[in-house]
């Protein structure tokens, strides 16, 4: 028998940058996809979707050639059967878990990375196959096998747990010794809108920054300062205005938190500050947050929520806040009384 578990993340400072190749903030929680795996007698993957009460199968002779958008299962297949992976022993596997489908804890992304533990297991390679590389692997079968939108956060930071500084050009990882406080995620009950908040925020971001390049062609972004949006705001169309200020700043935030969560003691206030400035930015320059959620975190933060924001690409889904001990509670019923669905605290996981 074979059991993994494979936890759930919050991006806590980056989003909406991973996909310029900016650097995200982001930490696995300790709500989980499991897998529990036993060898049958026929010759197919037998998925038993527990919490979903469904059931389906693949052949281990699936040629793998017109995988359907979002069957990650396949995806992950083929992408591991290019890097010599093999289906010779049938199983049937039982998938349950505790993260919420589509709101914005990427569900999809750590079933994803579970089944690649599993297909990794199977065919004798954990030892050798390093967290990075389960990380990767996700990555192409989620992302660039789809040619969808979006960056590799999430399956790098499921794949590699703790609270991590990610560069997602290289895909390398620092791991952050600070903490982030006592964490409260709370669901909006809106369903997400990842695909059509993610197309537009990266076409519009890549817009701004290219017409930048194409002024002043020396412009790297990654070595960008807060003057540059004036600096070279006139060389930005005025449609892509908001997303060039986003680009920026957001990009500042992050270095400012990771510099604060390098410290074993960080200033909790700071770090919520910085959260806040991050999900304003979020609300009014991306506007990819609902007016809904929005009133429920300003409940929170008035109940005495250091910081909050929005959790995933936005339009709906989750958020989370810090708080402390004193206040947990009364953010908890904030965000109740407000209209969130279920609120719970979480803890980063390593």
């Amino acid at each position: 028998m074979i059991q993994i578990q494979v936890p759930a993340r919050i991006c806590f400072y980056g989003d909406h940058q991973d996909y310029l190749g900016l650097p995200v903030i982001a930490g696995a929680i300790d709500r989980y996809i499991n897998i529990t795996a036993r060898p049958n007698a026929e010759a197919k993957f037998i998925l038993k979707l527990l919490d979903l009460g469904d059931e389906t199968f693949i052949a281990l002779d699936d040629g793998l050639k017109n995988v359907q958008p979002g069957d990650f299962f396949r995806s992950a297949m083929a992408v591991l059967k290019q890097e010599g992976f093999s289906y010779r022993q049938g199983y049937t596997i039982e998938i349950s878990g505790n993260i919420p489908v589509n709101a914005g804890l990427s569900s999809s992304s750590a079933l994803l990375v579970a089944w690649i533990r599993f297909l990794v297991a199977i065919n004798g390679k954990l030892d050798e196959t390093s967290d990075f590389q389960v990380g990767r692997w996700a990555y192409e079968a989620e992302v660039v096998f789809f040619d969808s939108p979006g960056g590799l956060m999430d399956q790098y930071t499921i794949a590699q747990r703790g609270l991590i500084y990610i560069d997602t050009e290289s895909g390398k990882s620092e791991r952050l010794v600070g903490n982030m406080g006592q964490l409260l995620v709370a669901e909006s009950g809106l369903a997400k809108k990842t695909l059509e908040v993610l197309k537009n925020a990266s076409v519009f971001a890549q817009n701004a920054v290219e017409a930048v390049k194409r002024n002043h062609p020396g412009f790297v972004l990654k070595e960008s300062v807060l003057g540059d949006y004036e600096k070279y705001l006139e060389s930005v169309p005025h449609e892509f205005r908001d997303h060039w200020y986003a680009a920026i700043h957001n990009y500042q935030i992050t270095l400012e938190a990771k510099k604060e969560l390098q410290k074993e003691l960080p200033d909790l206030q700071k770090l919520g500050d910085l959260m806040n400035r991050h999900q304003k930015i979020l609300e009014e320059q991306i506007q990819n947050t609902p007016v809904e959620m929005v009133r429920m975190m300003e409940a929170a933060r008035r109940a005495g929520a250091l910081g909050a924001k929005t959790i995933g690409s936005g339009g709906g889904g989750c958020m989370v806040a810090m708080v402390t001990g004193d206040v947990k509670e009364k953010v908890r019923k904030a965000f109740l009384d407000a209209g969130a669905k279920a609120v719970y605290e979480v803890e980063i996981t390593a």
